[in-house]
């Protein structure tokens, strides 16, 4: 089971779920196809797609491509159900970044389909996660800035101002729908700019200046 670290010490509750939305920044639904939502689009991962994003992580082989989707990440400390924002601000242990993996390939047969994504999105190492800041580091929740460098390009870049949902409002909407237990993670939505990942790529990704994950991409093979 993944143990977070929050502020370089381990969280006191392993991770749980990982509850994620999609389609939260206008510009990454355009460049998918997908119309832009009214309502968030909700899916969870398992505590088993947890791993650590750095200094290595594996993408599964032989199962076509891997998108990288980067995430600002938000671990939950206190248990919430149908809370109001006010109790959502008070409930969040940290913030951290993350990458929503995904079997793009898989995921676009399965949509075709009009099947569940979670064969796509929820295998085990889905969801690489960095260490978490503490919480109160935050003064706007809705300006967080994000990016991703791939091989030394800017691949993604993005602000929480951009949601569609911004970020404690969609923590409580999620809180009306299924209670969030201490070692929950919120994944937020992925900007523009996701792709394909290659064994070897050198991945450098940043939250705010707060923190900087240096990692390099591994092959796996399938179980």
């Amino acid at each position: 089971m993944f143990q977070p670290r929050l502020e370089q010490h381990i969280y006191p509750s392993p991770v749980g779920k990982i509850v994620c939305v999609g389609r939260n920044y206008a510009a990454h639904a355009a460049e998918l196809n997908n119309p832009v939502p009214a309502e968030p689009i909700l899916f969870i991962k398992p505590a088993d797609a947890a791993c650590a994003l750095g200094p290595v992580f594996a993408v599964p082989q032989g199962m076509g491509a891997v998108h990288h989707e980067l995430e600002i990440a938000v671990l939950i400390g206190e248990t919430l159900s149908n809370a109001s924002e006010e109790t959502v601000l008070a409930s969040l242990a940290g913030v951290g970044i993350g990458l929503d993996l995904t079997l793009r390939d898989v995921q676009d047969g399965l949509k075709a389909k009009s099947l569940p994504w979670e064969i796509a999105k929820s295998f085990d190492g889905a969801c690489p996660l960095s260490d978490f800041i503490a919480a109160d580091k935050v003064e706007d929740w809705a300006d967080i800035e994000i990016s991703l460098i791939r091989n030394g390009k800017v691949q993604q870049e993005g602000n929480s101002s951009a949601m569609l949902f911004p970020i404690i409002a969609l923590i409580a909407r999620m809180s009306r729908h299924f209670t969030l237990n201490p070692g929950d993670v919120i994944m937020t939505g992925t900007p523009a700019g996701v792709g394909p990942l290659e064994v070897g790529d050198e991945l450098e990704a940043h939250l705010q200046d707060w923190l900087v994950v240096n990692t390099h991409v591994k092959g796996r093979d399938p179980a």
